[in-house]
């Protein structure tokens, strides 16, 4: 019976920084089960662990066209509770990718972060 992967990838398929992250992963043989949180959605009670464990600025995408949709009303005076739940309405307000690795989270696309974590080494 094959070891089950150590890591969570959560994000959206068909994005293109997710797809850098798969590649990523892949060359450097990074095993990792993947969450679809467009298709699977998400708790409001798994974005408050995410929040307890990194920034809640970090996670809310306020570059992406989600965001740039919202009603101005929406967008103004963001703390994280409402952040919390604009991205439980909107999933695709989170940065993608997360990776949990059970003791850290790691948000967005970053190779040499991801040498670091996964490889113990700085490229």
């Amino acid at each position: 019976m094959a070891n089950k992967p150590a890591y969570k990838i959560h994000g959206i398929k068909n994005c293109d920084t997710m797809k850098k992250a798969f590649a990523w992963l892949a060359e450097h043989g990074i095993a990792c089960d993947f969450v679809d949180y467009r298709k699977a959605g998400i708790s409001v009670d798994q974005l408050a662990d995410w929040c307890r464990r990194a920034d809640w600025q970090l996670l809310l995408n306020t570059r992406g066209t989600t965001w740039r949709k919202l009603a101005d009303e929406e967008r103004a005076d963001v703390d994280e509770t409402k952040a919390l739940a604009l991205m439980a309405a909107h999933p695709s307000l989170i940065k993608r990718p997360v990776i949990d690795t059970g003791d850290a989270l790691l948000i967005g696309f970053d190779p040499e972060r991801y040498a670091s974590r996964f490889l113990g080494t700085d490229q």
